[in-house]
């Protein structure tokens, strides 16, 4: 245990003792969101975000001790470990080098070389690696005998090339070596299947491509591994090799084996023992699990775009307790709506047809009028699907028609409202309601509280990821739980008003003990205090201890129920209070005099000076929630679809996705835009998400409107020139699952083919020509060279 503490310790930057507490607490059964808030004295102070990756980093290297401990344990009962070979395994720090020294050892089916070394061949392959001026064939023949399947003379020289192609190849340091040369300087390489073009066609941008293994980005990789698994690519992993010269890798075994060409009599055939070894034995073993890493690397990272994006989405701007319409468009089956009160409870549905084939235009807007009258709405929420722009421009008429109304509409992503409404939850939920109509609630409901509508849809269908699809299912879904418990953790969750998906969600809570809680409120009423948490069935102290912190009561018997003060710590509150000699009231919300107190005089054995600065900041505004100021954005009339697009339009767009390679902006025409990371800023950008998030509401440019491939690319540098731009820098396809950004272009690349194309402009460094990305933009960079010439 010690040597993973201090293992993580170092990866970390922080100190042993912060990791050890921060482990303990967590065996416990603390959760991270309680650690990070509670135990600050413990850890340190320790971040969610640290937290999360101890926790991670913990469960790896109690998983490589275990795989240690039973390598150590099988090779001992073979009785062939050695104190060198113990030292070996007990100092190898990743799972790769202890499988790469467990390999000769493994027990596994019988191989040629083990056939060969029953036959008495192990001899003659000592002989001639030893001796190279022996002749193969002479020596072979002494080897020659049929009772013992060893035929000929050629027979005796396979069984002989066997088993040192198999002693190469479990050469610990010998693999490393070779696995380290290709991890540097592989590339990966992709063709066209024969006869699969045109079915592929949505992969021709990876027909005839490579790149450095090292080098290739997320997307892309799931991109190769898509093309891979659909039987349209075939994916390779190797080394560049010049014309002429030996393989790289081949090169290297014969200098770690010794074996040289001086024209000797074995010579040759130890020549080609070195080429079976790195063709049949190391090589696909090292393209195997390189080709594992690239596919883990690319996962990883595409979890952690969606994983960020999702935190961004779910801790967006709510609109609030304000009566809400949602709207979910539809077409011929007419839209559907829903109006919630300002707590989220349903209060009406209806079903209205302004659109073909019906048309009833104003009788849709006399039904919404009505209804928004009747429930003194304030907001109407529009599902993004089919027919949104035509369900918009309804919501703006009925405001032109009824100022009075003081209706504001906003348009919402609808991702996951599908799922959630053919989901046990809602159909518990409103078990007599229509399935079509449980949506327009979802849209309602995810404009006034986005975080508590959203945890009800299992994270990976809310639609904000990059080739999600083709990631890890278990990977992805223990990653977005997290980001859902860490984000409704900040933002605290009110006792009395939760559903069970929500609370579900709450620190040291599972569904059972949400269920219990939600029966207890309605058996019981509102809860007065967080006491009373305690008698909930099967809701014990440890759970009350996790959970209590981030439970919210308003209007109850104490004002700090409503805070994030722990109960654990109201005596630091009482200690506050006694020697200043104020009350409570007065104290909440008393910046000036909550600032002018010293820390250091309310601490204890037990509450130190992390604590009692988190208690001050919350007496000063009790219950705050971290999330922005609610903003909206209006979409332009009249563009409504792909072809209103226009090259230079300025329009106002809600952010959707961020990738690694730019961001997916909605400017209402059914299709995100991609702002490319080089069109971000006017600065270098080395991270999208530094710049804009899931939720921001932006201006764009239009740089080029690709409408056979459904591809706008967008601007947010405002002084751009729109036919430059997207010729040299403008590129990739609409959003979600496919290339979400264009592979290098043809050149000068590490196989002699491939080379990443100019992405943006590094500082301080003026703009390079870039090549055409796609045939629209193309078009557009000759259009601005023949300009220039004119």
């Amino acid at each position: 245990m010690q040597s993973i503490a201090r293992r993580i310790a170092d990866e970390l930057s922080v100190r042993e003792a912060q990791v050890a507490a921060a482990v303990a607490l967590l065996d416990e059964g603390s959760t991270v969101p309680f650690i990070a808030r509670y135990r600050k004295e413990a850890t340190g102070g320790l971040d969610d975000t640290q937290l999360r990756t101890l926790e991670e980093r913990l469960g790896y290297l109690r998983e490589l001790e275990e795989r240690r401990e039973s390598i150590l344990a099988s090779i001992g009962e073979q009785g062939k470990l050695t104190p060198e070979l113990e030292q070996q395994i007990r100092q190898a720090d990743t799972k790769t080098r202890l499988e790469d020294l467990y390999l000769p050892y493994k027990q596994k089916r019988r191989t040629k070389a083990q056939i060969a070394r029953e036959a008495g061949l192990e001899p003659l392959a000592d002989l001639l690696l030893s001796d190279p001026t022996r002749k193969p064939e002479a020596e072979a023949a002494a080897f020659v005998d049929p009772d013992r399947q060893v035929a000929d003379v050629k027979a005796a020289l396979d069984g002989a090339r066997h088993i040192l192609v198999e002693r190469f190849g479990e050469d610990a340091e010998l693999v490393g070596r070779l696995r380290g040369l290709m991890a540097d300087k592989g590339v990966v390489a992709s063709k066209v299947i024969d006869g699969k073009a045109e079915e592929g066609a949505k992969f021709s941008d990876y027909f005839g491509f490579s790149e450095a293994w090292a080098k290739v980005p997320s997307h892309r990789a799931l991109a190769l591994f898509r093309g891979r698994a659909q039987g349209v690519l075939d994916l390779r992993l190797d080394l560049a090799v010049d014309d002429g010269q030996p393989h790289p890798a081949e090169t290297a075994i014969t200098a770690h084996t010794g074996i040289r060409d001086l024209g000797r009599p074995a010579d040759k055939w130890l020549s080609d023992v070195v080429r079976w070894t790195w063709k049949l034995k190391i090589g696909p073993h090292i393209e195997t699990d390189l080709m594992g890493s690239l596919r883990e690397r690319a996962e990883d990272e595409a979890i952690r775009v969606f994983a960020r994006n999702l935190h961004d989405l779910l801790l967006a701007a709510p609109a609030g307790p304000r009566a809400t319409i949602g709207l979910d468009p539809g077409i011929r089956t007419g839209v559907k709506v829903a109006v919630v009160d300002a707590t989220g409870k349903l209060v009406e549905t209806t079903t209205v047809y302004p659109h073909p084939p019906r048309n009833d235009w104003d009788g849709s807007l006399a039904v919404l009028a009505a209804l928004a009258k009747r429930h003194g709405a304030e907001l109407i929420s529009i599902g993004n699907g089919t027919a949104s722009r035509e369900t918009d421009k309804l919501a703006s008429d009925l405001m032109k028609r009824h100022p009075e109304l003081g209706l504001t509409k906003l348009v919402v992503s609808e991702a996951g409202a599908s799922v959630y409404s053919a989901s046990e939850t809602a159909a518990a939920e409103f078990p007599s309601l229509d399935v079509s109509l449980r949506g327009a609630v979802s849209i309602a409901r995810r404009l006034q509280d986005p975080l508590a509508e959203l945890v009800k849809i299992e994270p990976k269908s809310i639609g904000v990821g990059q080739y999600q699809h083709d990631v890890s299912g278990s990977k992805l879904a223990r990653s977005l739980d997290a980001v859902v418990e860490d984000c409704v953790n900040a933002v605290g969750v009110d006792l009395n008003t939760a559903s069970v998906p929500l609370l579900t969600r709450v620190s040291g809570l599972n569904e059972t003990i949400a269920r219990n809680i939600v029966e207890f409120r309605d058996r019981n009423g509102a809860f007065r205090s967080r006491r009373q948490l305690l008698d909930v069935p099967r809701l014990g102290p440890k759970t009350f201890e996790q959970a209590a912190g981030f439970l919210r009561i308003r209007g109850g018997d104490n004002p700090l129920d409503t805070s994030a003060v722990h109960p654990e710590a109201y005596p630091v509150v009482e200690r506050i209070l006694k020697k200043t000699g104020r009350e409570l009231g007065s104290v909440i919300g008393d910046a000036r005099f909550l600032r002018s107190l010293a820390p250091d005089e309310f601490t204890d054995e037990r509450f130190g000076v992390p604590t009692v600065e988190d208690i001050l900041k919350e007496l000063e505004k009790p219950g705050r929630d971290p999330r922005p100021e609610f903003k909206t954005a209006t979409f332009r009339d009249g563009v409504e679809e792909l072809k209103d697009l226009q090259t230079g339009m300025v329009l106002e767009g809600v952010v959707t996705n961020v990738t690694a390679f730019g961001a997916f902006v909605d400017v209402g025409v059914h299709q995100d835009g991609l702002v490319h990371i080089s069109q971000l800023s006017n600065s270098f950008v080395k991270d999208p998400h530094t710049v804009v998030k899931a939720g921001d509401v932006v201006k764009v440019k239009v740089l080029e409107v690709d409408i056979p491939r459904k591809r706008i690319a967008l601007t947010m540098r405002m002084g751009e020139p729109a036919a430059r731009a997207a010729a040299g820098e403008a590129g990739g396809p609409a959003r979600g699952g496919r290339d979400d950004r264009r592979p290098p272009a043809a050149g000068k690349g590490p196989a002699g083919k491939g080379q990443a194309a100019p992405r943006q402009s590094a500082p301080k460094q003026p703009p390079k020509p870039a090549e055409p990305v796609n045939n629209a933009f193309a078009e557009a960079f000759a259009r601005a060279q023949a300009s220039r010439k004119r």
